[in-house]
């Protein structure tokens, strides 16, 4: 199962961002979701790197690994690894 982020829509929104990203990472969490795709979309770069920050410092030790596409870097994996 793979599950979608995208925050085109919020973000310039600190808060809701914030939210939508442990929403998220929760809903994946709960129904065992082996994969989550968010969008931060191309821009300046600066939303990735915030995303990024966020998922280390929150939720290092939940997902197994991230990955950055390297075809469109405006798309951030997060993977996870279920016993």
């Amino acid at each position: 199962m793979k599950l979608k982020l995208d925050l085109h829509d919020i973000y310039s929104e600190g808060k809701k961002l914030e939210q939508s990203l442990a929403g998220i990472m929760q809903e994946a969490q709960e129904k065992k979701a082996k994969l989550v795709e968010i969008i931060p979309g191309k821009g300046s770069g600066q939303l990735k790197k915030y995303v990024l920050r966020f998922l280390e410092k929150n939720y290092r030790g939940v997902y197994h690994r991230i990955e950055k596409d390297d075809k469109n870097w405006g798309r951030i994996f997060v993977h996870f690894r279920y016993q």
